[in-house]
This record gives C-alpha cells, sequence and structure tokens, in this order.
C-alpha cells in the first residue's frame, strides 16, 4: 500500500490528529512534546522530509510545519480508521429518535444532532426525495474554507445538490463510507462519511457528514453507525 515505514506512519498519524484538533501546519516540536514519540526532533524532521518527497505531506509556504496532503489522508484512513461497531448510541442521538412523531421527522431531528455532535454539514434524504442540507454555515465558519475559491466551490456545489446527491446514494452500499478528495463527489477538497440505511418497512435513507478533508474521521464514522443502529430499530 505504501513505501513508508513503521516509523514514518507513527508520525503521520501524529500529525494527522494534531492537524485535526487545531488546523495549523504542524512542527516537529508539536510532535516530540505532545505524542510521546522517542526519538528527537532531528530525527522527525527527517523523516517529515521523507513524508513530503513521498507525497503524503506538504508544507504551506508560510510556515515551518507541514500539513497532511489526500494521499495523507487517505494512508490515514486505511490504517488507523476503524469500525466501532457495538458503540452505544449517544444520548442526543437517542433523543432526537424518541422525541419524533414520523419517519420524516426522525431523519430532520437526526440531521440538527449530527451537525451538533460533528461540527460538520449533514445530507439528509428518503429514497430518492428531493434531498435536504444543515449545517452550512458550520462548515464555512470553518479555517479550512476562509480560502475565497473553496468557498464559492463548496457554494456552486450546493447548485447541483439534489443530483450528486442522488448519483452518490445509487452507488451506496448500506454501512457508512468514507468519501475523500477526488473520490468525493461533494467537493475535492472537502470528505464525506456517507451512508445509506433501510428501515424496519423497507423505506431507505441516505445520510450524509461533509466537512474539511481536515474531519476527525474516527468520530464521524462512529457518529454514523450510531445512526445506522438507531433507524434500524425505528419502525
Amino acid at each position: 500500500m505504501s513505501n513508508m515505514d513503521a516509523r514514518q506512519e507513527l508520525i503521520l498519524k501524529a500529525i494527522i490528529e494534531e492537524h485535526i484538533r487545531t488546523a495549523e501546519p504542524v512542527g516537529s516540536k508539536a510532535l516530540t512534546d505532545g505524542y510521546g514519540l522517542d526519538v528527537s526532533s532531528a530525527t522527525v524532521r527527517n523523516e517529515m522530509v521523507t513524508l513530503e518527497e513521498n507525497g503524503y505531506l506538504r508544507q504551506p509556504h508560510t510556515s515551518a510545519g507541514r500539513v497532511p496532503t489526500e494521499k495523507g489522508y487517505s494512508h490515514y484512513i486505511a490504517r488507523f480508521v476503524k469500525s466501532s461497531m457495538k458503540q452505544e448510541p449517544s444520548r442526543e442521538l437517542r433523543r432526537a429518535v424518541s422525541a419524533s412523531h414520523s419517519q420524516e421527522e426522525t431523519l430532520r431531528l437526526l440531521a440538527k444532532a449530527l451537525v451538533r455532535l460533528s461540527g460538520d454539514m449533514v445530507i439528509a434524504a428518503f429514497g430518492t426525495n428531493r434531498a435536504y442540507y444543515t449545517g452550512f454555515s458550520q462548515l464555512v465558519n470553518k479555517p479550512d474554507f476562509q480560502r475565497l475559491e473553496l468557498l464559492q466551490s463548496l457554494t456552486s456545489l450546493l447548485d447541483r445538490f439534489d443530483e450528486i446527491t442522488g448519483t452518490v446514494m445509487r452507488g451506496l452500499a448500506e454501512e457508512p463510507q468514507v468519501m475523500i478528495g477526488e473520490y468525493n463527489p461533494f467537493g475535492e477538497e472537502t470528505a464525506a462519511v456517507v451512508v445509506k440505511c433501510r428501515l424496519p418497512n423497507g423505506r431507505t435513507v441516505f445520510l450524509g457528514l461533509v466537512g474539511p478533508m481536515r474531519m476527525d474521521y474516527q468520530k464521524n464514522l462512529g457518529l454514523m453507525e450510531q445512526v445506522v443502529e438507531i433507524l434500524g430499530k425505528k419502525t
């Protein structure tokens, strides 16, 4: 899968988790101070250069630190983001379902709860019916979307929102799936965790979390797995 050794992989993991946390380029000092890497700052810097040369990191020209590339995130997702099935659904998600009186209201309340829990935008749809989204304002307030061209691409994406959601939904298996970068139809510089699940009465529901490539993949995958668990019991 890759040309990196175990130490480089550990450093890449630490850089991505620090960048997810701070939204800032990551330097060697932050890694040696905060991640218990049993190597010197000089060694970490050398490994970061190698990871950059191999396409897993890039260095913003205004910073001494590095940020992950799409290739870096893809490797991290494949190696470190694991299913957390059997996780008990959160109180907030359970409350959203118990407060609803119809399937449409269940989906709407779950979407709003997911926005609060994830901080990302949520897309929801019943079958091929018109989809809707909530949490766009939270998304555009993230530091990742302060670049005008990225904000414009995200806005233009919403003009084709129904079409894109329908296409994604038709191709999905019934389990949470991560889409990133060029493989993410919601935008090359974004990431999504999406799922299509069938309710006990046979209706199909689509839900997706869309955020920056810096999203917390493990947390968001866990949230979508909790939603599948809850909706599987909702008639």
